[in-house]
């Protein structure tokens, strides 16, 4: 009775408001046949609550390949020769790249895609049969990306892919990189527009813009970026293509290319790609905390506007990642102030967070501990990233396990988030529950051994040893920190 509750609970106070005029379709749809019974109910579904539980799908089967690359990487460094060392490199590329673009990204296209209709009195997204197209190219991409592997030795690029190694390096694995990650792009996009226009013209009447609920905000946010950075990304993903076959002189000194212009174009995506990341998982943590706290959210309109605040200034900080590449302190002041500006939006939503925790009847379920860990994850991870605007700082640590240990640490959070996400709103997707014992001993072991590891990936930084060596350097004192993140 005691987990039947709960669920019922969940299911009543999942901060998913279902208008009258659209409930009947949903009930009438839950006693379906599930779709993914039949090859043509995956296939042709248009749905977007199916479309968003086969998002999930393909990011866990993402996942599973990139924790796999992940651990290939732990393994090597630890001293047991698992690949040799192109081919090491080609899976620090892969675990880069999947985890950002192919796990995390569609994680929250599906949970977006399930909640968004609902919490707005949608009956479905605005164009349901495009929703299905960004799918099936997302799918389709994720295919490209796994063909890499077939040349595998020739992917040695980085997340980054940066010019002049990738239009440089022969073979085909690059090319397919680059196309998975166009394809990909473009499913995003259609997505992005998607979403604008069912909140915009698909709500229900009664609930106005200034009354959403605060995951729409973030992950309208996060869409906004989209728009916004991934066309540019899309056009330098398509030059290095060009570059590569037909010998376009975009990026390549040696014949007349300007390698620094891929980096300003990249990172002109890659910053505010980490808010779109971040923000849907801000989002449901604000959804999640303040019902497992039983207590409204302190601080709504702060939570919301910080959360523009985050998507107007993601803009304007991306040469903070190029301060080692000598553009002059004149330019690199500005991005300076501009990247310790936009640590305020997000200590903005948590000191709101806290302030919710405050004095509240905390309900310790595993959603919660996720939310729990999440803010201390990310907490820690905000103020390891505050030290990269300082120039002086920045320099020494460029390249260092403590910018890895710095963006795993709000990795690992946003998966949290998600993770919190999954087991609030599992009854509600399911009509079953899980089981609290193991749920809540997968947080516990999930917020343990990301400490040790990303703690001592910050040790590491800080004793010097930079990333993406095959072996690690002789850096006295670095052995007892190398034996934390292999265990």
């Amino acid at each position: 009775m005691k987990y039947l509750s709960f669920c019922e609970a969940v299911i009543i106070k999942v901060g998913v408001p279902m208008h009258s005029e659209h409930h009947g379709a949903e009930a009438h749809h839950e006693h379906e046949e599930p779709f993914y019974r039949s090859i043509r109910g995956i296939l042709t579904t248009t749905n977007h609550a199916n479309i968003g539980v086969m998002y999930i799908a393909v990011a866990l089967i993402n996942l599973l390949l990139a924790g796999i690359s992940a651990f290939f990487i732990r393994m090597q460094l630890a001293g047991v020769g698992v690949v040799d060392p192109g081919r090491y490199l080609a899976v620090v590329t892969l675990h880069g790249t999947l985890m950002i673009f192919f796990v995390v990204m569609p994680f929250f296209a599906g949970i977006g895609n399930y909640l968004i209709p609902k919490m707005v009195g949608a009956p479905d997204l605005y164009w349901p049969k495009i929703n299905a197209l960004g799918f099936w190219m997302f799918a389709s991409s994720s295919i490209l990306i796994w063909l890499t592997l077939l040349d595998a030795g020739n992917l040695q690029i980085g997340w980054t892919g940066y010019a002049p190694l990738s239009v440089r390096l022969p073979g085909f694995s690059v090319d397919l990189w680059a196309l998975s990650l166009f394809l990909a792009g473009i499913s995003s996009i259609l997505g992005a527009v998607n979403f604008f226009l069912t909140v915009m013209r698909l709500r229900n009447p009664s609930l106005k813009i200034s009354r959403l609920p605060l995951f729409v905000w973030s992950f309208l946010g996060a869409q906004l970026i989209i728009l916004y950075a991934l066309p540019p990304f899309g056009m330098v993903l398509a030059m290095i293509f060009l570059e590569r076959n037909l010998g376009l002189p975009f990026f390549d000194p040696k014949y007349g290319g300007d390698a620094i212009l891929y980096q300003h174009i990249f990172w002109f995506m890659g910053h505010p790609e980490v808010y779109v990341l971040v923000l849907p998982a801000m989002g449901l943590v604000s959804e999640i905390l303040p019902r497992m706290a039983r207590r409204p959210i302190y601080g709504y309109k702060a939570i919301a506007v910080s959360s523009i605040m985050i998507v107007s200034m993601s803009f304007f900080v991306w040469a903070h990642h190029m301060f080692t590449i000598g553009l002059g302190l004149l330019v690199l002041t500005p991005f300076m102030i501009a990247t310790m500006a936009v640590a305020i939006p997000s200590g903005i939503k948590v000191f709101n967070w806290i302030a919710t925790l405050y004095n509240s009847r905390i309900w310790l379920r595993t959603p919660m501990l996720y939310v729990l860990g999440f803010l201390a994850f990310f907490i820690i991870g905000g103020i390891t990233g505050v030290f990269f605007p300082v120039i002086p700082v920045n320099i020494p640590y460029q390249d260092t396990y403590f910018v890895l240990g710095h963006f795993h640490y709000v990795v690992n959070a946003i998966f949290m988030a998600i993770a919190a996400a999954l087991f609030y709103y599992f009854p509600h997707m399911t009509g079953k529950m899980y089981s609290e014992t193991l749920g809540r001993l997968s947080a516990i072991l999930y917020t343990i051994g990301g400490a040790i590891t990303y703690t001592a990936m910050l040790s590491l930084g800080y004793l010097g040893m930079p990333r993406r060596y095959y072996q690690p350097p002789p850096i006295p004192g670095m052995e007892f920190y190398l034996s934390l993140i292999h265990i």
